[in-house]
Parts: C-alpha cells; structure tokens; sequence
C-alpha cells in the first residue's frame, strides 16, 4: 500500500529527513524536492520489498520505520547467512537505481516497516540537484566518514579552538617571504644572513628558487666551529644537500610526519614547480599544540635513562589523543604513532648497545605484527625478533648468545616504557626468534611448504615484517625470498586464505551486530584482523612487498584490475575500524588491556553505527572476493 504525503505532511517528512545523513546536509531545494516526490509505503513483515527477480530497479527507498533485511543472493556468500539489518534513516539499493540495473541483494521486511520511495527518474533528477547527495551516492562510505570526523570534531570544539588544526595546509603556515642565498655565497655571508633575519637556518637555491641544499644552526658547531672551517668557502661545500621538502598543498600533519620519521626540525615548502615558498619548522606546527613533537623528539633523542624514555612514551599517547580530537584519520594516526615508537625503540635499542659488545656482528632488530605494518594503535604489545649472519668461520652460537643477552634488555626497557612483555614470547630474546638470515628463509619455508594450522598461524604473524634497527638489506632479502617462494605455492595460499575466512563480519540477522556475551564486538579480532589477513594473501599473491594493510590492498588491487573506488571503499571502512580502536584506547589505560579493542555498538551514535555496519560489509566483500578466486 503507498500513499503519496500530502502537502500538509511534507513538512514531517523533512523533518524526519533531517536526522538522517545526507539528508541533513542537502540543499534546501534539493530536500524540498526530495520531500514531495517521496512516496510512504506499507511493508508487512515477512514481505520482499526488492529482490533480483523483479528486474531493474525502479525505486530508490529509504526506511521511515521498522527494520529491513539486506541479504546476498545466488550461490556465492562467504557465511550462510550474508546479511545486514537495516534501520530508519538507511537507504537502498544506491547502486542498482545509479546503474539502472537489477539489484543483486534481496531486501526483506524484518517487521512491520514503512519506507519512503521515490522514482528511478527522481533519484537521478535530485543527484543532479544536489552535490551533497551526489557525493553520497558515489562515494557512500567516504562521505559518511568525513561526518564522523566533523562529529568528533564538534565535540572537541573547545579543544580545536585553543589548539592549530592539523590539516592546515602547509601554505597557510608560511609567515614571510623566501629566504635563501646562491650556492656560491661564503659561509660567512650566509651565517651573516641569517643572523640578521633573526632564523634558524638558511636554504641555497639556484637562479631560479629552486632548494639545493641547507644549513641550520645544529649543524653550525659540528660542520664549521669545531673543524675550524674557512668561512670563505662557498655555503654549497658545508650544506645538506638534497633537503627534506613538501609541496604547498601538503598539511601540517604531513611535515609532522616527515620530521618525526627523517629526525629533522625544518621542511621546505614548494610550489607545483619546485620553487621555494618558505620554510616550515616544528616551533610553527607544534607551538600550539599542548604536547610538541620536538619535545616528544628531543626528549627521546637525549635521553640517557630508560626513565626520561617512558615519560617519553606516555607523550606520544597524550600527542596522539590530542590528534584524534583534531579529527586527524586513522592511517595518519597509526603511522604517526608508528614513526615516534620507531624512534624510542631506536633509542633503546642504542642505550642497550652501550652495554653489549656487538662490534662486527652483522644484525637488524625486526618488528612483527601490527608495528610491522606501520599500524600501532594506542594499545599494543612487543612482537620483534633479529636476523643476523654469521662471518665465515666463526661459531654461531656464541654470537647467538650475545646478541639474545642484548635482546632480553631492549625487550625489559620496552616493557618499562609501557610495551608489555609478549605472552606469547614473540620477542627477539627468544631464541626461535634470533636467527640467521639462512635459518629465517628455512623457518618460513617450511611454514609454506606445511601449512598446518599453527604454521598458518605464524605466518599471519611473522610475514608482517620490517626492519627498524641495524641492516635494513637483510629484511630486504628475506621479503624478496619470501615474496617468491609464496606466490608460486598456490596450495599455500589456498590454505591461507581458507583460514581468512574463518571468522566473518559481526553482521546480524536480525539485529545490527552480532555480540559477545558482555555485549560488545572486538574490533581487532572481528573487525581489523579481516582485512588485515585478506591484504597479507593478495599481497604474496600479486609480489607486493609492503607489509602495511592499505600499501598492499592499493598495490594489489591495481595489479588485479579491481575498480578504484572499490578498493577506496574496503579501505575506508578499515580506516573507520582502526578510528574506532584508538577512541576506545584512553590515556589512564595500560598498553594491551583486554578491553581496548572491545566497543558497544549501542553506545555509539547513529552516524557511526551506520558506518561501522558499512565497515563489516565492506570487510564482507573482501572475504567474498577471497572466497571466488580460490573456490572456497
């Protein structure tokens, strides 16, 4: 039964439109419009509101009341059941009514439901009118994330207020004129220079802007005072050439990185043409900011105890809380998070040295896991190990016992700062994990070779892998072994990918979520953990060698042809997931709790439940694609 509103019921049906996205955000016309086209139907529970069967898709509906039933049809689903439950303000079939097709889910009235619907000839005439439902619908999961953001923004506002956002474009920052000297200018001169400009360092571009190199006042003692060199010399021979840059468009979060990740304290900023714009430093991205990066930095980088370090690692997560409610993504986040850990880690791992004869002992610290995808959360325990090789001749076990000496110290001073002890003893202290680069190509071969469920198991964990101390060739050798020996065992990745699809997406039947029994859903075991695993088989499939999730479904994705903004889409709800895990992970909680991961879907508002659901199907849909290729 449908009942076209009449004009005195037009304004309700705005009304009920406006708490719902886009719909809150669309142009006055274009919701005008919308409101008295819409039609309200009757839907009787048990009754198929849309299926395949009825042809193209003649209707765009959007639930008014009650709960509607999204299900898969046709033989290939990665559960018996691929289905969501959809409630007021939800809207389908978006892609079948844009591509004027028959849709491919069937939609079910769990319960007595009311939906407003309009024509396929409307749908498209409002697409036309209104940007806001354009961008809706061609990019669904996009623009819900961008109104989470704004959300958590909103009501941080306060904050945001006092404190520099950080996606302020690098061009906004720049507070005067170039300035720079030739690279044939003495040293004296530009010493000169500087001093009468009153900055921290001088840039050398050629006739046309373009940087060569620089100099800033740390490198003035090492380079010129103490060598006792001749202030005459041209400024090109005492310069850093080839100098860190980022273009004009680049965010304040972007130089943030760069410095963090390369230890610098100046970017230089260019235009499209590569000519010199300004300089940025950290006193201009972190004056404003409660906790800076230079103080975080400098902290780690002078630090002579393990003390002044673990005061360290509690500012990167203060920084990082900081940044969530600036609204800063997720990759951003959890690559920001990564760059500082990397260099307190770096940083204990040389106080340990101090104490460990290693000289001559060809070595690199690894990182395993979620550090070696570049994608620590707030919360997160030690996963590392060493691959090391021995000179010819010598004996390898007393090396062995050396290097595992100096691996139980760096692991107790991780500990200290904050990065719990491994239960499951993945830690380089562990012998198994101490080896040669001959005994890791022999570990990892066997796991291919005989993929029972535990060496499947390591393989999830172990071939997530990335130097961050020491020989960073070794790591490259062992990834290009690895690399090869995996993507021509086709059996291997067979199994692999059976063992990815052994946990599915928490969609209900009936209700939105599946839960545990305390009510809530793990976000890594249940939510990140499938594409994390999906990403790590397309990747030994394709040769992809990056061990970050979104690296290798990007990467993959092009090599196997997949539609850009498919791949977009599978890649924002990751995002959303990992988002969602960091504003559950507070301050006063300890690295690792239980409870981290774990959020309650009914204490989440409306905006981020719809999201969330769209994350798991998105998840849904990379398990499905998984599924087809390898006839699982």
């Amino acid at each position: 039964m449908t009942v076209t509103a009449p004009e005195m019921l037009v304004g309700a049906s705005t009304d009920f439109l406006k708490r719902f996205s886009p719909f809150n955000r669309m142009e006055p016309d274009a919701l005008h419009f919308l409101a008295h086209r819409a039609a309200l139907a009757f839907h009787p529970r048990g009754s198929e509101i849309l299926t395949p069967e009825m042809g193209q898709a003649r209707h765009f509906f959007i639930i008014q009341r009650g709960k509607v039933q999204s299900r898969q049809t046709g033989p290939a689903s990665v559960t018996e059941y691929s289905s969501m439950t959809m409630g007021p303000g939800e809207c389908f079939p978006i892609g079948a009514v844009s591509a004027s097709r028959p849709s491919t889910n069937a939609y079910v009235a769990v319960e007595d439901s009311f939906c407003f619907q309009i024509t396929a000839d409307d749908f498209m005439q409002l697409m036309q009118m209104s940007p806001v439902f354009h961008l809706f619908c061609t990019q669904y999961i996009a623009s819900l994330l961008n109104q989470s953001r704004q959300q958590l923004q909103s009501t941080f506002s306060q904050r945001a207020a006092e404190q520099q956002t950080m996606t302020t474009p690098l061009a906004q920052l720049i507070k005067r004129e170039p300035i720079f000297v030739g690279p044939d200018c003495s040293a004296r001169m530009a010493l000169e220079k500087m001093a009468e400009s009153g900055i921290g360092c001088m840039v050398i571009a050629d006739d046309a802007q373009r940087p060569l190199g620089i100099l800033t006042q740390s490198d003035l003692l090492r380079r010129l005072l103490l060598p006792g060199v001749d202030l005459s010399l041209p400024i090109s021979e005492v310069m850093t050439a080839n100098p860190h840059q980022l273009p004009c468009s680049a965010s304040a979060y972007d130089a943030a990185l760069e410095m963090a990740t390369h230890a610098i304290r100046h970017l230089l900023v260019v235009d499209s043409d590569g000519q010199l714009q300004g300089v940025v430093s950290e006193r201009d991205l972190f004056s404003l900011q409660r906790i800076s990066l230079r103080q975080i930095r400098a902290g780690i980088e002078s630090a002579a105890d393990i003390e002044s370090l673990r005061r360290a690692s509690q500012d990167i997560r203060q920084l990082a809380l900081n940044l969530i409610a600036q609204g800063i993504g997720a990759e951003q986040l959890t690559q920001f998070i990564s760059a500082l850990n990397d260099a307190l880690t770096r940083r204990i791992i040389g106080l340990a040295l101090e104490h460990h004869e290693l000289y001559g002992i060809d070595f690199a610290w690894v990182a395993f896991g979620s550090e070696g995808r570049h994608e620590q959360t707030l919360s997160t325990d030690q996963d590392n190990g060493i691959i090391w090789t021995c000179p010819e001749l010598q004996d390898a076990q007393p090396l062995r016992l050396r290097l595992i000496t100096f691996a139980r110290e760096v692991n107790d001073n991780l500990a200290a700062c904050g990065f719990p002890l491994c239960k499951g003893n993945i830690m380089a202290s562990n012998p198994d994990l101490c080896l040669t680069l001959d005994e890791w190509r022999g570990r990892f071969g066997s796991w291919i070779r005989e993929p029972d469920p535990q060496a499947l198991l390591n393989a999830s964990i172990f071939f997530d892998f990335r130097v961050l101390y020491g020989n960073e060739r070794l790591g490259d050798h062992l990834r290009a072994w690895l690399n090869k020996s995996a993507k021509s065992n086709s059996a291997f990745q067979r199994m692999m990918a059976s063992n990815a699809l052994q946990v599915a997406p928490p969609l209900g039947r009936i209700r939105d979520f599946v839960v545990d029994d305390d009510g809530t859903v793990d976000l890594k075991k249940s939510g990140a953990r499938l594409f994390v695993d999906v990403a790590r088989i397309l990747a030994l499939r394709t040769g992809v060698e990056s061990s970050s999730t979104v690296q290798r479904l990007r990467r993959a994705a092009t090599k196997m042809g997949v539609p850009n903004e498919e791949v977009a889409a599978i890649i924002d709800g990751f995002h959303f997931i990992q988002l969602l895990r960091l504003r559950s992970q507070h301050l006063d909680t300890e690295h690792d709790d239980a409870n981290d991961n774990k959020v309650n879907p009914e204490t989440l508002n409306e905006l981020d439940r719809r999201i969330l659901k769209e994350a798991f199907r998105q998840a849904r849909k990379l398990q499905l694609r998984l599924k087809l290729d390898y006839q699982l």
